[in-house]
Formats: structure tokens, sequence, C-alpha cells
């Protein structure tokens, strides 16, 4: 997202409202027929592998995904040489992984390389978010949304650059032990600064943090392999959980609820059963009316389909 100005992703915006509408009037515009698009994850998925397999077929794209143990980057072919052998085969690259690897393949594969996720940024979510909340409101610039939780992570990372080049205020409220490096913000500012139209504040304070603000973002307390810290994640985010006397601190009725899933906000989980107090969410707001996540969720393919048709 750092390689895209505040014009380009609003085109990307716009023309996934666009192709929202046409496909809820079940026109498909079929703009990347006999396109071959890879998917490389090397980490699982949900919401982006079926949002690149639906976008793909509705654009009349063939896709294919490749598991881990059928690349094996570098055990017997580096990442440089597979990158070569699927430039030269497909028309786009859909990468879940590693940022090392991600940047090896953006170096050498010589087509499109879109960041599905790795440890660092996770840019095709904030598309989606920013689809989602110019849906609901209208416009980006000026929207004010709290971010509730776990301050050092890929999508928050990604929620810096994505509101501050689209002029949404981001207030990060989280534990000080949790909170994003005064470094990684500095350098995020620097490579945004010609397009620092949003502004983020980072606070441990809650209600300071989510008042007047016109949504409230979750994600979970533990990301992949972080499983080993669930008490002591408990332990500094217990206050931080979403309910609905956290969101009545908004003083805003029309304040919404976001989610780059999954959630914990139920029993219906292994993790949920085992460990009771890790739900960051209380059932009663991720279900209620002013829980937009499933239209959040659902926008990662209409994004995801306005990403590839632009660039390949």
């Amino acid at each position: 997202m750092l390689e895209f100005s505040f014009v380009e992703i609003d085109y990307l915006i716009n023309s996934a409202i666009e192709l929202k509408r046409l496909k809820n009037q079940r026109v498909f515009p079929k703009n990347l027929s006999n396109r071959n698009i890879a998917l490389i994850f090397d980490r699982p998925s949900c919401r982006t592998r079926t949002s690149f397999v639906v976008a793909a077929s509705d654009e009349g794209a063939h896709l294919e995904i490749f598991p881990y143990e059928d690349i094996r980057f570098g055990i017997k072919e580096s990442v440089k040489d597979i990158a070569r052998v699927f430039g030269r085969m497909f028309d786009g690259i859909a990468y879940r992984g590693d940022h090392s690897t991600l940047l090896e393949l953006v170096e050498y594969a010589g087509i499109p390389v879109w960041n599905s996720l790795t440890e660092s940024y996770h840019p095709t979510q904030v598309l989606a978010d920013l689809m989602t909340i110019k849906e609901r409101f209208g416009q980006l610039k000026g929207i004010k949304l709290a971010y509730v939780g776990d301050g050092r992570n890929n999508v928050v990372n990604s929620l810096i650059i994505g509101c501050l080049k689209m002029g949404v205020d981001l207030k990060i409220v989280t534990p000080n032990e949790l909170a994003p490096s005064l470094e990684l913000l500095k350098s995020i500012k620097e490579d945004c600064a010609d397009e620092l139209f949003g502004s983020v504040i980072v606070t441990d304070n809650i209600e300071e943090g989510v008042r007047d603000c016109h949504i409230i973002y979750g994600d979970v307390w533990i990301s992949m392999g972080e499983e080993h810290l669930i008490e002591e994640r408990i332990a500094l985010l217990s206050k931080y959980k979403v309910t609905q006397e956290l969101m009545s601190l908004t003083d805003n009725d029309e304040t919404i609820y976001l989610h780059c899933l999954p959630a914990l906000h139920d029993q219906n989980t292994i993790i949920s059963q085992n460990h009771p107090d890790i739900m960051e969410v209380s059932e009663d707001v991720f279900e209620s009316p002013r829980s937009f996540v499933f239209d959040q969720a659902e926008n990662r393919m209409h994004t995801i389909k306005a990403l590839m048709n632009a660039t390949i």
C-alpha cells in the first residue's frame, strides 16, 4: 500500500464499489479473460484465499493454488529462480508468507505480486476496510477510527498507512507494552510524507481513545504462532475487550464495529473454550446491527478484484 498514491487507492475503492454493484446485478465484465493467476500461500488462509478464487473466476481468469509443500522456497530451488519461472508462466502472483520472500518475488518475477499477508503488513485487508468505511459513511476524509487491542501486528501497520494516505484519523488504543514502535511510526510517516492526509495517535486511555469515533475496529489478541502468549495477552488486554459498554464510550449512536476476522466472540472455538477470557469482543457487539464485519469480509473479494484488474 505504500507504493500506491491517494489517487490510486481512491480509484481502487471506487472501482471495487462499482464491481460489487455489477456483481449484484449478475454482470461480469471478464476483464481478466485468458489471464493466469498463481496463489502461493505459505500460511493458512480463509478470506484471502476465497476472495482471490472468486474474484479471479468472476473476471474470467484461471487461478492455481500452490501450497507450501509444492513450492518449498529455498529447499531445492531458490526464491529467485522460482520467481523467474512463475514470471514466465503467470500474469500475477498472490503471495502469503514471509515478508523477505515477498520482496524477492517482487524483485525477480517481473509480474505483479500482491501482498496477501506477511508478518509486517496486510494491505488487501485494509483496502476492504476502506471500502467498507466509504460504503457506510460516503467518505473517508475526517472519519475517526479507533483500533482497540494489540497494537503491534500487520493489520495495524497497514491501517496506519491506509489512514494516513486517505484522510482517516486513526487512534490506536492499546497498552503501552503493545503499542507500535516509535521507529515504525516515524518510518511510515516518512514514507507517506507527500500524502499525510490523516493522523495517527497512540494511547492506552480507552475513554479518550474511543470518544467521538465513527468506528471501533478489533482484531484477535494473539496472532499465528503466538498461542504461548495467551495468558500474557489476557492480562494486558482484558479491559480492552470491546463490549457494549466500551461502544457507548464513543458518545455516538452511529458508531459501527469492524473486525478483520477471524474473531473470538463466542464459545464455538477450541481456543475460546480453553481460554474464555481471550475473547476480544462480546457476542452482543459482534452480532449487533452495528457490526459490519461480514460486509467487510465480502469486500475483500471486491477490492482484490479491483486490484487485479488495475495492475495486470
